[in-house]
């Protein structure tokens, strides 16, 4: 696997642009979206990227002593009471999310310095995270009154941002612009990847750039313009050749024709989806469903044949020649000539997921920039 630092720097750069007078910030949970959050995010802090988004206290701890300057903040709140002294030590910057979020901070809180720095969570329709619109109401009154917190940020997520002309991007933009006006000291935060793309009142303060980031398509239908960051490729461990009317991997996928297969040392287990399997097998049966991923090598596009399995998915490689494939060749999965999207696609899934299902047994190698 290929980590190319010189292309996420440039898509961070983009979005930057796109999110100007905005603030870019930088979603590096779930280990940077699989592609590991320390050689990440130094490459984004040395592109001049200076706030950060995880979504759990031990991702904050571990950007920390990478970052020891850097904004963080952890969407997923806090856990408990024993966490915040964490939060505290560290300069964690919590995303208060419910009333229990709230309590806990306000009584364990304090840095010395400034009243329980902290961000505020408002929900305007995904009914995921956030406090309702009373809840942020009573909490503003509350506030305003003791002082007891300081939000530095108030964000909410929007829900349908890849269908620009979805009419929940609109609806969720008014509510947020009322309850945001609720703490007019704090910056706010509504867009992430796809509503930065929306442009003008859902930039707000500070944009939140993920799945883009990474080289995915911000918005659907359209033509990505972000530049792939991650190109997986599997060995060819070996190449047969069976005839018409054999059958390959589980549940005996017969086969139409005089077949080549390069059997390749990838499989689920590597986050490579059994979803993701050729024609043929039951995944793949029901009117409509897609053909199933395919492979490239040797500047041709090789279809999936039968199931994926946990350790090995086979390759149809006829269409290349007979002497064209051989034993350590390498076959890419997603990458400049496999957009992730599609192959996600194939796979009846996202791109998020292929890239947070990384397995780690790939060879990592990071290029093009700081590590």
């Amino acid at each position: 696997m290929t980590i190319d630092l010189s292309a996420l720097v440039a898509n961070y750069r983009l979005l930057a642009e796109r999110s100007r007078p905005a603030k870019a910030a930088a979603v590096v949970k779930a280990d940077a979206y699989g592609l590991g959050i320390e050689p990440v995010s130094r490459a984004l802090w040395a592109a001049g990227c200076r706030h950060f988004f995880v979504a759990m206290p031990q991702e904050g701890l571990t950007l920390r002593s990478v970052l020891p300057e850097a904004h963080i903040f952890v969407f997923n709140g806090l856990f408990g009471t024993e966490a915040a002294s964490a939060y505290r030590e560290a300069r964690l910057i919590p995303v208060l999310n419910s009333q229990s979020d709230i309590s806990i901070w306000e009584a364990h809180g304090w840095d010395g310095e400034q009243p329980r720095p902290c961000a505020i969570h408002v929900d305007t329709g995904m009914n995921r995270l956030g406090l309702t619109a009373e809840r942020a109401k009573a909490l503003a009154e509350d506030n305003a009154l003791t002082g007891a917190l300081s939000p530095l940020l108030v964000l909410s997520h929007l829900a349908c941002t890849d269908q620009p002309d979805h009419a929940m991007n609109r609806r969720q933009l008014e509510s947020f612009q009322a309850l945001r006006a609720l703490f007019p000291q704090s910056e706010s935060s509504l867009a992430n990847s796809g509503g930065i793309f929306l442009g003008g009142d859902f930039l707000c303060d500070l944009t939140r750039c993920g799945i883009a980031l990474y080289g995915g398509r911000p918005v659907s239908g359209k033509p990505n313009p972000m530049r792939p960051v991650v190109t997986a490729e599997a060995r060819v461990a070996q190449v047969r050749r069976i005839a018409a009317g054999e059958a390959v991997s589980y549940g005996a996928t017969e086969v139409t024709r005089d077949t080549i297969i390069a059997v390749c040392s990838v499989g689920y287990a590597d986050g490579y989806p059994r979803s993701a399997s050729g024609a043929g097998v039951p995944l793949r049966q029901a009117p409509g469903a897609h053909s199933g991923a395919a492979g490239f090598i040797h500047g041709r596009r090789v279809p999936v044949l039968g199931r994926i399995t946990m350790d090995l998915t086979l390759f149809d490689v006829t269409d290349l020649g007979p002497d064209a494939v051989a034993v350590g060749d390498h076959i890419e999965l997603f990458g400049p000539n496999m957009p992730i999207d599609e192959v996600a696609e194939a796979a009846g899934t996202i791109s998020y997921e292929l890239l947070t299902s990384l397995g780690r047994r790939y060879h990592r190698d990071y290029v093009g920039g700081e590590v």
